[in-house]
């Protein structure tokens, strides 16, 4: 039985590790460790589950990053309208805030970069982080324009056609709320559309109001969409080796409402055509999540509206939404108000601006453990003011919380360590008798009132915290660059001289030290071979992670000693 609990011990810290880092990877986008990774087509998406509604098959260009206009825009010609004989001419307006720095491209009035100003670049610190860009080698931007309800109906102003920027500011005054930056689109067919953004101080969601202007001689039905679009390579890792690679978070698609909930549409499932959500429904919003920053189309008003996701071409891919405005008559107007969220997962945050939109900190499958963990986190961090400190005060409570339940199982490794010399000879003397052998054994365990695997209990509590908390520690952009004490300047990577790893590898080995010896040689030398084997996985994992490790290990190592000599086993 003893020989049972080391074994059952060790078969299950071994097996939730794997299926810890199997599960990340599945999770984040990379091919699992037991299945080979599926093969990536390149056609366009057309006619699969998934794929856009008819109506909303016009909105997506064949890619910004060609220029090529979009569907609307050039069934016009087939209608016999007149076609542009020359490009329209881009020009880049970048307007800052104390939060952001963005640049709006006049052809078609869309927003393609957004400069984070209080994130650094993890992997160039010198730089800010940039969300949305538009480069010749990446392509992220926000767009929306107008179709028409009909095939009839002509062309609309669309994420193409030019646009007049209409006021002059291109800073946030100081003292001041809010920065308005509006633009006007050419007319197409008598119809202009007008885009209004204001940016307000220290608030990374954008309002984008949308005034459709009918200044032809017909009424018109047409429908609003927006956007986001982007190509499906991952953001670079942050510098240095990773483990197997390193864990990358999952970067994709994800449609929201109340009919589907949270629903993610990577990027090499609409290449299978396999990507399934719910299409229509009166609430809900569209997002691009990447690790520990999203951008986001929200709408909060119960409106009708169409939700698609689609691959526009070949590493391009696009999600929104469609709007019906409903009838314009000649010479009036209609508006539809948005808001146009780019910035960090900051959890409490997003929870503020649409229902769901704290998903896209996305803590998968370990999700109903982790978001409690964040929250009793955040709460230590709002006293105590300091990511690391939290999370040791975190794993006090939490080794508090369970102290007797681990007093219980330390008792018993304790007995069990008492026994060890009788156990010994015991084996020594029935070794050519091994049914005898076990059942003197268990006479022993019953006289003695011990448990074999009593011990094990601690370390099958510690497992989904330990997994929950990595997520947690992983996906929290609010411990991103966040500093604990010294050269740990970021718990939300590895540690870069690999102190903490080594600390945590000696506390392991000097809790295998404080625990009963195996009594078969082999079990003992796999006794102390073990933990060294898995520590090596400890050096690659964020530096929280490991503060969290090696704070529960010390505290265990503290109450264990302390049981032990209350028990009088010495060593």
């Amino acid at each position: 039985m003893n020989d049972l609990r080391r074994t059952l011990l060790w078969s299950v810290f071994a097996v939730s590790l794997l299926m810890l880092w199997d599960g990340w990877l599945r999770h984040t986008g990379q091919p699992s460790m037991f299945s080979p990774a599926p093969a990536t087509t390149v056609a366009a998406a057309s006619g699969a589950d998934g794929t856009v509604p008819q109506a909303s098959t016009q909105l997506v260009a064949n890619g910004a990053a060609n220029g090529a206009a979009p569907a609307a825009a050039q069934a016009t010609a087939a209608s016999g309208a007149a076609a542009a004989t020359a490009p329209a001419q881009s020009e880049q307006v970048t307007v800052t805030t104390d939060v952001v720095k963005a640049t709006i491209d006049t052809l078609g009035g869309s927003l393609v970069k957004v400069e984070l100003l209080k994130h650094q670049d993890q992997d160039d610190r010198s730089h800010n982080m940039v969300v949305l860009d538009q480069s010749p080698t990446h392509t992220y931007v926000a767009q929306s324009g107008l179709i028409g309800t009909n095939a009839g109906e002509g062309q609309l102003p669309t994420h193409k056609t030019p646009f007049t920027v209409l006021s002059s500011e291109r800073h946030l005054a100081e003292g001041a709320k809010e920065l308005v930056v509006k633009l006007e689109s050419a007319p197409v067919n008598g119809v202009k559309l007008v885009k209004t953004y204001t940016f307000k101080r220290g608030d990374y969601a954008i309002d984008v109001k949308q005034d459709v202007v009918n200044a032809s001689a017909a009424a018109i039905k047409p429908q609003l969409y927006v956007q986001l679009q982007r190509d499906g390579s991952a953001p670079k890792a942050p510098s240095g080796p990773a483990f197997m690679g390193g864990p990358q978070a999952y970067t994709g698609m994800a449609v929201f409402n109340q009919k589907g909930k949270y629903q993610k549409a990577d990027f090499k499932h609409i290449d299978e055509g396999k990507v399934e959500f719910e299409k229509v429904d009166d609430n809900g919003w569209v997002a691009m999540v990447q690790h520990h920053f999203a951008s986001a189309w929200l709408q909060n008003d119960k409106i009708t509206r169409e939700f698609f996701v689609q691959k526009a071409a070949t590493n391009l891919y696009a999600t929104g939404m469609l709007f019906p405005l409903g009838e314009i008559a000649p010479g009036q107007s209609k508006s539809l108000d948005a808001k146009l969220f780019v910035g960090p997962q900051e959890e409490n945050k997003l929870k503020e601006l649409a229902p769901g939109l704290e998903y896209t900190k996305d803590y998968g499958w370990t999700h109903i453990m982790a978001a409690p963990l964040f929250w009793l986190l955040d709460k230590i961090h709002g006293l105590i003011g300091n990511w690391g400190w939290a999370i040791v005060a975190l794993v006090v409570l939490l080794k508090a919380a369970f102290y007797w339940l681990n007093a219980s199982a330390y008792r018993s490794m304790a007995k069990m360590k008492a026994l060890n010399p009788r156990i010994q000879t015991m084996r020594e003397n029935l070794k050519d008798d091994p049914q005898k052998m076990q059942q003197e054994m268990l006479k022993i365990y019953r006289e003695e009132k011990v448990n074999p695997i009593g011990g094990c209990l601690p370390i099958l509590i510690q497992i989904p915290v330990f997994i929950a908390l990595y997520s947690v520690l992983s996906s929290s952009v609010e411990i991103r660059n966040a500093p604990w004490i010294g050269w740990i300047t970021d718990l939300s990577v590895k540690d870069p001289f690999f102190v903490l790893p080594a600390l945590m590898t000696a506390s392991t080995l000097l809790q295998t030290w404080l625990n009963p010896t195996p009594p078969d040689p082999v079990q003992a030398k796999m006794m102390w071979i073990m933990p060294l084997l898995f520590s090596v996985m400890f050096f690659f994992f964020p530096a929280g992670l490991v503060l969290y490790w090696l704070t529960n290990n010390v505290l265990s190592i503290a109450q264990q000693w302390m049981i032990n000599k209350q028990l009088g086993v010495a060593k």
